[in-house]
């Protein structure tokens, strides 16, 4: 729950060192083989279908979804007296509210839950890295295996929807040239369970067609030419004894599983521009924007994991360690509208019921605190003093882990719920049923019919779904406990 700590970069080194060791460990391994556990019984399913709405960089919730006391810029005021940049508006629940700039999200609360009172450890350093590395596979890096993504074990445990459909798909962040590249890849993959349930990566939401279409004047029967030399390829590679017989049978069926996908109808699912034109616009807010309406569509021809992530870039987006306030207003126009406009539109298609949509992110932001004398400040010259003095210094820095919100909409969760608290004033602590990361990926998991404990035997020891298979699920969250 402290500032970020600054990693020298021998830290670094080792950190990247022991992710790529734990990555070519995997390649190693052989099929990893689901445990028949007794007591282990699947959960009957309140959804089919899961949509991660990806906050990336650090989501300060009392800027968004946990408003606090409202304190307009100022010269000369104390910075610990921040603890909200935005005043509050009221939304469609009766005594619950939300920050300015979010009237379209305000609107569909009434289908939500808000979870508010979700809870990450102190990770140290390295904080981005560490932490959505743990959210996203719930355990906290390094390990000596690459750990599945959440929708890599929901791919694995319960299989495609639609046969042709890829069953898990990224959307809207780069893994290259994006300054942690290497940490970012660590965790976007089927880690043991093989690359055929790693994810479909689609970067830019509006060249999302071109992920689906064959090659310009390629035939089929050229392009199943193709697939006939890339097995030779493999087969021939210098490196195959490194690779287990299961790494590399995953990656061909990865490959067939693409070509089976280039020749269907459901490609067209991919194609923004078959979209009538008043509502690709009422989603098109940017990129995120456009991954909300790729996802809808996604989710309608049966993908059963969808991300789509305002993307990580280091000291850009929802890492707001300057320009705060500011930053977090173009979030707010980049977020709110679309992801109002996707719940309302699965819920007209019939599809709310059953496809759980979850926006999360790896911490909260409660202070700002970076260039408080005293404090770890990158650049000491131009930081503020213990009151503002500039616009640029206005807004939540200090990263947090002791109080996160968490929006539910859909997939057999309460309408109109909020749960959990923080404290009104600072530290923003959760003080009322706090949620780990674990027990709220027990709580996606059962929602999806997993149970928390599901394990697989890995190199012969078990690995669980949460970890330890310790995790929760939080009953009172469910429509029906």
């Amino acid at each position: 729950m402290k500032g970020m700590p600054h990693e020298s970069p021998d830290t670094r080194r080792e950190f990247l060192k022991q992710l790529a060791a734990a990555g070519a460990a995997t390649l190693a391994m052989g099929e990893p083989r689901l445990r028949a556990d007794e007591g282990v019984a699947r959960p009957a399913a309140t959804a089919d279908a899961c949509i991660l709405l990806w906050m990336a960089g650090g989501m300060a919730a009392p800027e968004t979804f946990d408003p606090k006391r409202y304190q307009p810029f100022e010269k000369g005021v104390p910075a610990k007296n921040i603890l909200s940049t935005f005043p509050s508006i009221p939304t469609a629940v009766d005594g619950v509210r939300i920050c300015q700039g979010l009237e379209h999200l305000a609107r569909v609360m009434d289908r939500a839950t808000l979870i508010r009172s979700a809870v990450q450890p102190d990770l140290g350093h390295i904080l981005h890295s560490r932490h959505q590395y743990h959210w996203h596979t719930g355990y906290v890096p390094p390990q000596t295996v690459a750990c599945p993504h959440l929708g890599a074990w929901m791919a694995r445990v319960l299989g495609p929807r639609n046969p042709v459909m890829p069953a898990f798909i990224n959307i809207g962040q780069r893994l290259e040239g994006v300054g942690e590249q290497e940490e970012l890849k660590a965790f976007t993959t089927g880690g043991f369970f093989g690359s055929e349930f790693g994810p479909m990566n689609l970067p830019y939401p509006d060249d999302a067609a071109q992920s689906v279409r064959p090659p310009k004047g390629m035939e089929p029967g050229r392009f199943s030419n193709r697939q006939k030399l890339f097995r030779a390829l493999l087969d021939g590679n210098p490196q195959r004894d490194q690779m287990s017989d299961h790494q590399q049978q995953s990656l061909l069926r990865s490959m067939e599983n693409a070509h089976r996908l280039l020749s269907s109808r459901e490609r067209a699912a991919f194609d923004l521009t078959l979209e009538p034109r008043e509502n690709f616009d009422a989603y098109n807010t940017g990129r995120f924007g456009q991954g909300c309406l790729l996802a809808r569509r996604l989710v309608e021809q049966g993908a059963r994991f969808v991300e789509v992530t305002t993307e990580y870039v280091p000291f850009l987006h929802w890492d707001t360690h300057a320009n705060g306030h500011e930053t977090v207003a173009r979030l707010h126009r980049d977020m709110d509208r679309p992801i109002a406009r996707l719940v309302l539109d699965l819920e007209r298609l019939g599809l709310l019921d059953r496809t759980l949509v979850v926006i999360a992110s790896e911490f909260s932001r409660d202070a700002l605190i970076e260039g408080v004398p005293g404090s770890n400040a990158r650049d000491q010259a131009t930081a503020p003093s213990d009151t503002l003095q500039e616009a640029k210094h206005y807004g939540l820095h200090r990263h947090w882990t002791g109080g996160t919100s968490v929006v539910l909409f859909g997939g057999g969760m309460k309408r109109g719920y909020v749960h959990g608290a923080t404290s009104d004033e600072r530290p923003l602590v959760a003080v009322k049923n706090p949620v780990s990361v674990s027990d709220l990926h027990a709580t996606l998991f059962t929602a999806m019919g997993i149970s928390p404990k599901t394990s697989f035997d890995v190199e012969r020891r078990p690995f669980y779904a949460t970890e330890d298979g310790k995790g929760r699920a939080v009953r009172e969250v469910f429509a029906r406990g």
